[in-house]
């Protein structure tokens, strides 16, 4: 018999408005979507079109205006700012583009400090955020302050942090936008890896091509509205290079195929007029 995997997102008939001078903006106009556990997501899309908001919606950032956003079959809408504080910080870990680091306090205490905040004692957290740091190659930076860190090991700390709590859901909001080409590579290839090792669900927010090939599914938002969803399996995207560093998240190089491939399908998508709150 077939094991049906669970959802662990779910969002029916999401619509969000904005008000606009005498009327309202329509962000997002009735979004259904399902998203099962372990799964990795890339939501992609122009400017315009509504990923960010939906990405809100997702992360208990923001509240539908109409219809419902489930995280394990739970209506958050329904939850109060203590359940809705709750759920953030144990089942959802958040990476962002400007890794959001405390400036004045150690890589360790960075990422301990999600775990401070769930009532874990200083000596267990310290312990696990070390294991943690270790894991995302950062072990002997860990008495290091983000001023000392490059970009790519300030995000590596931001996702140690989303891992805190042992979430069920990481929200990446275009984790490799203020990353050069071989970091950002680095850390899809590090999020694909914890997918995988840890089971964790990863839901990235991206215009980074090179998202395509490590993702299981695609799904693409155009003026509010799925457009479609994509298979990874279903797409034929070929792995390359530029100046010598490898695209596409795994494989072997083939050329520039991907870049080409998913750069002229976003600036197609890019190139036609879209409504909707600007991303």
């Amino acid at each position: 018999m077939a094991v049906t995997q669970e959802n662990t997102v779910r969002a029916r008939a999401v619509r969000k408005r904005f008000p606009m001078g005498g009327g309202y903006l329509e962000a997002l106009k009735g979004i259904d979507l399902e998203v099962k556990r372990g799964e990795y997501i890339s939501i992609m899309g122009p400017s315009g079109s509504g990923k960010t908001t939906l990405f809100n919606m997702i992360g208990g950032l923001d509240k539908p205006s109409d219809g419902t956003v489930y995280i394990d079959e739970v209506d958050i809408a329904q939850l109060d700012a203590y359940e809705l504080a709750w759920l953030r910080c144990r089942k959802i870990g958040y990476i962002f583009q400007t890794f959001n680091l405390i400036p004045v306090m150690t890589a360790l205490e960075n990422v301990t400090l999600p775990m401070i905040f769930a009532g874990l004692s200083g000596d267990e957290a310290n312990t696990k955020a070390r294991g943690l740091l270790d894991t995302v190659g950062l072990g002997d930076r860990w008495q290091h302050k983000p001023t000392e860190l490059s970009g790519g090991q300030q995000q590596r700390v931001a996702i140690a942090r989303s891992f805190a709590n042992d979430p069920s859901i990481i929200l990446a909001d275009e984790p490799t936008a203020n990353l050069d080409l071989k970091t950002g590579h680095d850390i899809i290839e590090l999020l694909r890896k914890l997918n995988k090792d840890r089971g964790v669900t990863i839901i990235s927010n991206t215009h980074d091509p090179s998202m395509l090939n490590v993702s299981d599914r695609i799904i693409w938002i155009r003026d509010g509205r799925v457009e479609r969803v994509e298979n990874r399996s279903d797409i034929d995207i070929e792995v390359g290079t530029i100046g010598g560093d490898v695209l596409g998240g795994v494989g072997e190089a083939h050329g520039g195929a991907a870049e080409r491939h998913a750069m002229d399908r976003l600036k197609g998508e890019a190139t036609q007029p879209t409504e909707g709150k600007s991303q």
